[in-house]
């Protein structure tokens, strides 16, 4: 596979010091967090992608990226989460049965100790997620084993997993179907770069036949992984063709369970746990929405008016969050985007940016 851009770059962000900071999870796992580092700032940001994607999304070299964006608008200290979701570690590449549970007890908490211990208990943390990175950073902050966050935005979905039929529909049989009947271990896009003549050549070859809008054939599983849209994950109007031909860089392999779990809180309406028997989080609550009276920092639900992944997921959630703490929490469309591109648009720095950093000025006075 030929790359117009190196895999895993750094050469996005410019004048910053980058350091890795890598930490254990309680179940044994090592993850880390990139540091971008110009100078000191009372406001720290933590970024946390989505499933299959990495910090990659947010320091990509072809156009202003997000890192670069908050550091030249003074927000000096700009961390990424590569957790178990990431494609920067192996663990989707393979089967297993990890949950957003996991992610949300193990993963997101331990980051923002992480984070506290580098930059000590003063400063303003500040949170900007994405898809699934949203809905287990959420989980982790309502359930009660975050603490010491100013504030959130959680892009595409929150706490009320919404799904069309067609998703839905997909969700309820092709994670067994892919495991016990065809054998799958787990789910890559890159698939179309596999020998040919293999299984995985072959269902990626499969899925293009349904999939004629373009010619990249990452683009094509990735529409058939998630939502319902030719494409799905967002406009190809919005993407740069170099980020179009690299989407199987940017998003990689995923494996099924976690697709099991948002089967459960779609069927649910909420997020909940994923085994309420399950006694490593005993201490997480079965229902994440129970306790939310409780949370008091203030979160930033967004969504592109074009979203085919989770649809109207953030609306409804804002609308749940406003009957209980009225005025708290805040709602924003994005027009003209959909699921993934309001941070791997070509113009997302003038037209989706803009709106997170307004949300973290006026949380931070």
């Amino acid at each position: 596979m030929k790359r117009e851009i190196p895999l895993y770059t750094l050469d996005g962000v410019r004048d910053a010091d980058v350091s890795t900071h890598p930490f254990t999870t309680e179940d044994g796992l090592g993850l880390s967090l990139l540091r971008f580092h110009r100078g000191e700032s009372q406001d720290v940001v933590l970024l946390i992608p989505g499933l299959t994607q990495s910090s990659d999304m947010f320091i990509m070299p072809e156009h202003r990226n997000l890192v670069s964006y908050l550091l030249d608008n003074g927000y000096g200290d700009v961390w990424s989460l590569d957790s178990r979701l990431s494609n920067r570690h192996p663990y989707n590449h393979g089967m297993h049965r990890y949950t957003l549970d996991d992610v949300a007890h193990w993963d997101s908490a331990e980051a923002v100790r992480t984070v506290r211990k580098a930059i000590g208990p003063d400063r303003r943390l500040h949170v900007i997620s994405h898809c699934l990175g949203a809905v287990s950073f959420l989980m982790g902050l309502f359930g009660g084993v975050i603490d010491g966050v100013t504030s959130v935005v959680a892009n595409s979905v929150g706490l009320t997993p919404t799904l069309s039929t067609y998703s839905a529909a997909k969700i309820a049989v092709e994670p067994d179907l892919l495991e016990y009947v065809a054998g799958f271990e787990y789910f890559d896009p890159n698939w179309g770069n596999a020998p040919r003549f293999t299984r995985a050549w072959l269902l990626s070859k499969a899925i293009s036949v349904l999939h004629r809008e373009c010619d990249v054939a990452a683009c094509h599983v990735l529409s058939h992984l998630w939502g319902a849209g030719w494409p799905a994950m967002y406009r190809h109007e919005n993407l740069l063709e170099v980020t179009h031909r690299r989407l199987g860089d940017l998003c990689g392999g995923t494996g099924m369970n976690y697709y099991r779990h948002v089967r459960k809180m779609y069927l649910a309406g909420r997020a909940v746990k994923f085994d309420p028997k399950d006694e490593r989080h005993e201490e997480l609550p079965n229902d994440y929405l129970g306790n939310a009276a409780m949370v008091d920092v203030p979160i930033l639900l967004t969504t592109g008016d074009t979203n085919k992944v989770f649809g109207d997921s953030n609306e409804i959630c804002y609308r749940k969050l406003e009957k209980i703490a009225p005025g708290r929490h805040e709602f924003r469309i994005l027009p003209g985007y959909g699921h993934l591109d309001p941070f791997i648009g070509e113009h997302a720095d003038m037209d989706v940016f803009p709106h997170l950093l307004d949300f973290i000025k006026r949380q931070a006075g």
